[in-house]
């Protein structure tokens, strides 16, 4: 029974558990608030992610620390007999640090970043409809990234850089009967790239493209199977039904896969009218499309093919900023986000929709210190899934955020 009941078992894996659609595109206060169009500005330190070209603005040594924090909800109303259910709110915590160093009269900079491209966490009650799709999942991903920047000419710079990855993640599923529960926990190490181009022609017109490479996590670990007592009727004789008692199970044992996650790459245009102004629109597309039929290689079972399909989408960022008088500045932000699940792949766990993004903050520049707060509102129109699955039914998401960043200029 162990071995035919975790293999069915693993046959019907979502998915989407691992792809998790989810990328994490706010890695500074400033930039959030401007709709992440940032790659043709990034004037501060956080210019390590948004475009490392453009860390040849900064001069001196200069450090970045960045805390982002965003509730999010999931709304079902599934097309199965069952009541409407929520994902679990949950507050997630994503801390950035950037530092920065140019010489002083050095076409030479340098830069590292320390932040989360990717992250995920949900949870949905053991009662739902699709429980046997999805229950609760969660990834951690943490970057470590370097990078060299070099000032061409005196308008023009190019970098590259390395990223060094870690990830963990942990995913947990029904199976039969309400109190089971199949669950994969593991985690992996990969290396990946980082490149970007920064022109400034004019005081008035600047432009930034940012490369995001490919990362294949090679995650190990353990896959636990574990069933309660239950009984189920069973016919014995046509029209005799009796109550028959499954026992337990308790099974471990090891797994490893290979999830790649998807490169992207940003384009960004800055016009500053005045001083004072600064618009900036920027297209961001993002390599989903590879990620299409992963393995899990299980130590007792029979290898599990999963079939992602998804699908390459494009994020629009708009962002605007006002600077006035004693260093104080503000910034509005909008982003259109594309969906990147198609209906034959979704999966309640990783709920994606086409989304608009909303975002607005305030901060202020001293001598040394520099802050900034922003507040961000996302939200999914309704997504009606109809695909013949216990997944049928209509989505709506909302989410909440807020970033503070704090920085010293040495």
């Amino acid at each position: 029974m162990k071995i035919t009941s975790c293999a069915l078992l693993l046959a019907a894996l979502p998915s989407s558990v691992f792809a998790l659609g989810f990328r994490i595109v706010d890695h500074s206060a400033e930039a959030t608030a401007r709709g992440g169009a940032f790659a043709a500005t990034a004037d501060n330190p956080s210019a390590v992610y948004y475009n490392p070209a453009a860390i040849t603005q900064l001069s001196g040594m200069q450090i970045l620390l960045n805390g982002y924090s965003i509730t999010l909800e999931n709304s079902v109303d599934p097309s199965t007999p069952g009541i409407d259910v929520d994902s679990t709110y949950e507050w997630q915590t994503v801390p950035d640090t950037y530092l920065t160093w140019t010489p002083k009269g050095s076409r030479i900079s340098l830069g590292l970043g320390i932040y989360a491209p990717f992250g995920f966490a949900n949870e949905y009650p053991d009662d739902a409809a699709f429980r046997t799709l999805a229950k609760k999942g969660k990834i951690q991903f943490f970057t470590t990234n370097p990078v060299i920047a070099y000032k061409i000419t005196d308008t023009f710079s190019a970098a590259v850089g390395a990223t060094l990855n870690y990830s963990r993640a942990k995913l947990a599923r029904g199976i039969v009967t309400p109190g089971d529960e199949f669950q994969l926990e593991g985690d992996g190490f990969a290396v990946g790239v980082t490149a970007g181009l920064f022109w400034q022609p004019t005081p008035q017109h600047a432009f930034g493209i940012q490369y995001f490479g490919p990362i294949g996590i090679e995650y190990s670990g353990h896959a636990r199977t574990r069933i309660p007592t239950f009984t189920t009727p069973v016919e014995v004789a046509p029209g005799v039904v009796l109550p028959v008692e499954v026992p337990k199970l308790d099974n471990e044992e090891d797994f490893d896969a290979k999830i790649q996650y998807p490169q992207s790459i940003s384009a960004g245009y800055s016009f500053r009218p005045t001083s004072d102004w600064n618009f900036e629109f920027d297209i961001e597309w993002t390599d989903w499309d590879n990620l299409n039929s992963p393995t899990i290689h299980l130590s007792e079972n029979p290898n599990v093919p999963l079939v992602f399909n998804y699908e390459s989408s494009f994020l629009y960022e708009f962002g605007v900023t006002k600077k006035f008088s004693r260093g104080w500045k503000a910034s509005l932000g909008y982003i259109y986000s594309e969906n990147s699940v198609p209906n034959e792949s979704f999966n309640p766990l990783v709920a994606d929709s086409n989304r608009h993004v909303l975002s607005a903050g305030v901060g202020r520049n001293y001598e040394h210190w520099n802050w900034f707060l922003t507040y961000q509102y996302a939200y999914g129109p309704h997504r009606t899934i109809d695909q013949q699955t216990v997944a049928d039914g209509n989505y709506r998401f909302q989410a909440h955020a807020v970033s503070f960043s704090l920085g010293y200029n040495f």
